[in-house]
Parts: C-alpha cells; sequence; structure tokens
C-alpha cells in the first residue's frame, strides 16, 4: 500500500539578513546622533574636626591572625616575631622621613582568636619602638548600646 504524498516547493521564505542590518543602522545611528548626559557633581559638605588628626599615610598596620601568622604594612608583607623589631622600626623611619611633620602611629589589629601572651609578644615589640599604638577591636553586640 502506497501513500502518496503532497509537498509543493515553497518560495515564501522571508530573509532576515536585510532587516537586521537595518535595525542595526539604525540603533547605531541614534546612540550616535543623541544627547550623553554631562556627568553631575554632588556638592557634599564634609564635616570639620574639632582635633588635628595624622593622614592615613602614617599608620603603620600590623595584623594577627588566628593562626599567630603577623602581616605587616599595607601590602601585608608575611614578617615572623624574630624579625618585626627590626622591620617595625625600618618602617617607621621610612614613614617619619615622608612624614616629618607627624609622629606615625602602629595599628594592632589582633583576632579573637590568639592567645593572650601572643598577643602580649606583638605589643611589648610595638612598645619598644616609641611610638603610638592604636588597637583595633569591633565591639560586641551584646554591648552595643543605641545613641539617640
Amino acid at each position: 500500500m502506497r501513500f502518496k504524498t503532497n509537498l509543493k516547493a515553497s518560495h515564501t521564505l522571508i530573509d532576515l539578513t536585510p532587516l537586521v542590518d537595518v535595525v542595526f543602522l539604525m540603533l547605531i545611528f541614534f546612540i550616535v546622533t543623541s544627547d550623553i548626559l554631562p556627568l553631575k557633581s554632588l556638592q557634599v559638605e564634609n564635616p570639620t574636626l574639632n582635633r588635628d588628626t595624622p593622614p592615613l599615610t602614617t599608620q603603620l598596620l600590623v595584623v594577627m591572625d588566628a593562626q599567630n601568622v603577623l602581616y605587616l604594612g599595607s601590602k601585608k608583607a608575611i614578617v615572623d616575631f624574630a624579625s618585626l623589631k627590626s622591620l617595625l622600626q625600618a618602617e617607621i623611619a621610612k614613614i617619619k622621613s615622608q612624614n616629618s611633620s607627624s609622629d606615625p602611629t602602629v595599628v594592632l589589629s589582633v583576632d579573637r582568636a590568639v592567645e593572650y601572651g601572643s598577643f602580649l609578644r606583638l605589643f611589648a615589640i610595638a612598645q619598644e619602638c616609641e611610638c603610638r599604638i592604636r588597637l583595633v577591636y569591633q565591639p560586641d553586640e551584646s554591648t552595643k548600646q543605641e545613641y539617640f
């Protein structure tokens, strides 16, 4: 048994290439001819401080993580306790030569999992460098007070 199929050739296919070309040309035309909005600057008034604060460049960061690894400076170079004092003194001298108007501050950022003895050892080395020391901490959420 044979079935007859009547398939006719269809010549009604639409070529979309010229349509896509025209759309892209129109898109490019409208992008080029449109006015670009000028950038608006914000008028922000910064508050004034009652006291002089040293610039951030006079602060030397020393970080101790939970595994007692020491990182020194903004590049966070890894150092050990044996060479920490000499490296700290070299960095402090470098900061003093760049900013002779203000004394550098050593900023100690210590993880809360660090043992107290390791913290005291780091603090003692920082004190031997004879410069100001600042401790970084995050207040506990349970003791946080709200100010109105």
